[in-house]
């Protein structure tokens, strides 16, 4: 896929997987992705954990409500945020949320499926990935993202709603 725009607009989130592993230069790839995302002045304050180990990906599933479709995933990225590196409190989030954006677009590029799983804002998630992964107390958990070569296809639904869109006031 070349064109940018058919990239953001035929991406779906993916939960099932062919058993076939994501290689160490596309993990690398969607890490330079990542952290080529936008942040509030530039902070920067991502960290990534990516997990390829058959274990650890079973214990997250254990760990994360909605995480069963790590069963057949080949890769999981953990975002993380460094809350000593904040200068702006609090825009981890949004600094933190664009880089998974930019995670799981650049996966649908590279023909990869992938599926967002929250763990911010949920204490009870965000203590499960602390405890899992032996995070410092400085290090807070925004999100894991399955990844893997996809065993489904989605439509693509109609998202454009015109009536949602204002100019200049409501």
């Amino acid at each position: 896929m070349t064109n940018f725009q058919e990239i953001i607009t035929t991406r779906r989130s993916i939960r099932k997987y062919l058993k076939q592993a994501v290689n160490q230069e596309q993990i690398d790839i969607l890490l330079e992705a990542a952290m080529f995302a936008p942040s509030a002045r530039n902070e920067q304050p991502w960290h990534f954990i990516a997990v390829t180990d058959r274990e650890m990906l079973n214990k997250i599933m254990q760990s994360h409500p909605y995480a069963a479709m790590l069963k057949d995933a080949s890769l999981a990225i953990v975002v993380l945020a460094d809350i000593n590196i904040e200068k702006t409190e609090g825009y981890w989030v949004q600094d933190c949320s664009a880089a998974t954006q930019n995670i799981l677009l650049s996966a649908h590029a590279m023909g990869l499926g992938s599926v967002w799983l929250g763990v911010y804002p949920r204490d009870e998630r965000m203590l499960a990935v602390k405890t899992l992964f032996n995070l410092p107390e400085n290090i807070q958990p925004l999100s894991i993202i399955a990844i893997g070569y996809t065993n489904e296809q989605k439509a693509q639904p109609e998202r454009f709603i015109k009536e949602r869109i204002h100019y200049n006031n409501w």
